[in-house]
């Protein structure tokens, strides 16, 4: 009796291990909270697997719907079965024999919120395809957070812009549509002084940076800097900073008076001790012509002496 009951239970585990063989098994992996900003743009991303190892791409169909009506086709490769609000605003940007499902929406309007579920079927000829080739994500779907305003850029400067010394400043936004990056520009710069990366943050979120490097002058200093980002659909903003530049350190104003000053000196000091030579050698002169007159009095008076 206990030999049946196991013998039953390992032919249970093995139809169940067949089961999922050989009917298959879907998975996907969707982001299911974004942005979403109105009029601009959003990317979906999306992925599945199944648990063969090939399926006939040819025959795969990619769906997205609502989630309370998978007929409420927000996405389909036959347009007309596409609810009319997003006719021409959807599309899907990857590639389904590679497993990607994601889908781009474009001019996104403030009741866009969702959510929308993937969709997947193997499309046959002639007949209607089977319960396992079909199956909706339903528990895999996105909602949008309708986003009204687009968001500010961040300025992320270094502390101090010195004069003379390369500066540098990174702007930068985060967005859902990498299809559409927005565009960062510049108040001041050129195309050589600006660098631009464009990076996944996390699934669904990315971030568009923009680096402008300059050597800041005298001139620049309280000047204010903006950068403004562009999302596709026309949607801008902006962000400034004032910048003040640091005065490279210039001992010229103490050093040029101080060279005029010893060197005034120096030119005073000579004259002076020329001067005063040349004083010393007058008196030694006079001196010697005084002397010179006494002793011819003095020889004249004894001579005077000696004949009287």
């Amino acid at each position: 009796m206990e030999n049946d009951r196991k013998m039953m239970m390992l032919c249970l585990l093995l139809a169940a291990i067949s089961s999922r063989v050989f009917t298959g098994e879907w998975k996907a992996t969707v982001a299911k909270n974004l942005d979403a900003l109105v009029t601009s743009c959003a990317v979906i991303p999306c992925s599945f697997t199944h648990a063969q190892d090939e399926l006939p791409h040819s025959r795969l169909r990619g769906i997205w719907h609502r989630s309370t009506d998978r007929d409420q086709c927000v996405y389909h490769d036959d347009k007309t079965k596409i609810l009319e609000n997003f006719r021409g605003r959807t599309k899907l940007l990857g590639n389904l024999g590679q497993g990607s499902c994601t889908l781009e929406m474009t001019e996104i309007r403030d009741h866009d919120n969702g959510p929308y579920c993937f969709r997947i079927e193997l499309v046959t000829t002639g007949t209607e395809t089977s319960k396992i080739d079909k199956f909706s994500f339903v528990e895999d779907c996105v909602n949008f957070k309708m986003i009204t305003e687009p968001p500010k850029p961040t300025l992320i400067p270094p502390k101090t812009a010195i004069q003379g010394h390369p500066y540098t400043i990174t702007c930068l936004v985060r967005h859902t549509c990498p299809s559409h990056i927005p565009q960062l520009t510049w108040s001041r710069g050129t195309a050589e002084e600006i660098l631009e990366v464009h990076r996944e943050i996390h699934q669904g979120t990315w971030e568009a940076q923009s680096t402008l490097t300059f050597i800041p002058e005298e001139k620049d200093d309280h000047t204010d800097i903006t950068c403004t980002a562009g999302f596709f659909g026309g949607r801008k903003s902006t962000e400034k900073l004032t910048l003040y530049v640091k005065r490279t350190e210039n001992y010229n104003h103490i050093i040029i008076p101080a060279v005029v000053g010893i060197g005034t000196a120096v030119i005073f000091a000579g004259l002076c001790i020329f001067m005063v030579k040349k004083y010393k050698n007058r008196i030694a002169e006079l001196q010697n012509q005084d002397g010179t007159m006494w002793n011819r009095l003095s020889r004249l008076s004894r001579r005077m002496k000696w004949q009287g």
